[in-house]
């Protein structure tokens, strides 16, 4: 739903204000995007996930030690899981919005997946 124009000269005048007084952070929000936020995220759960992996090893030094390496394990695991559904619901919703997305296209994409390969032609 567009603004009106009220609306739209306040939200200016916040965002000239804004960056007069906060140019750094205007900045980092300009080069920053969902996509770069949630592969931070997901790499930081990444080596979550491979120091889970580390203190499981040393279940030889204390079963407790392996339990709460496991317990990492399982939660950032389940963070992996949650920022990719994330961005791939994201993803999904930029691609509607362009109209890259729709039935007819995915149906499309489908059938050729599904369409037998042509047989070899016989150069006889």
């Amino acid at each position: 739903m567009p603004l009106n124009d009220h609306e739209q000269q306040i939200l200016d005048d916040i965002e000239r204000r804004l960056a007069e007084d906060d140019p750094k952070l205007v900045e980092q929000v300009g080069r920053t995007d969902l996509y770069t936020h949630l592969t931070r995220r997901i790499r930081l759960a990444g080596l979550a996930f491979i120091g889970g992996a580390l203190l499981l090893m040393l279940f030889v030094v204390s079963v407790w030690i392996a339990v709460a390496g496991f317990v990492v394990m399982v939660l950032s695991a389940l963070l992996i899981s949650r920022y990719l559904g994330q961005l791939g619901r994201d993803q999904i919703r930029a691609m509607q919005a362009d109209g890259r997305l729709s039935i007819n296209g995915i149906m499309g994409r489908i059938a050729a997946r599904l369409r037998p390969p042509a047989p070899p032609s016989d150069p006889a």
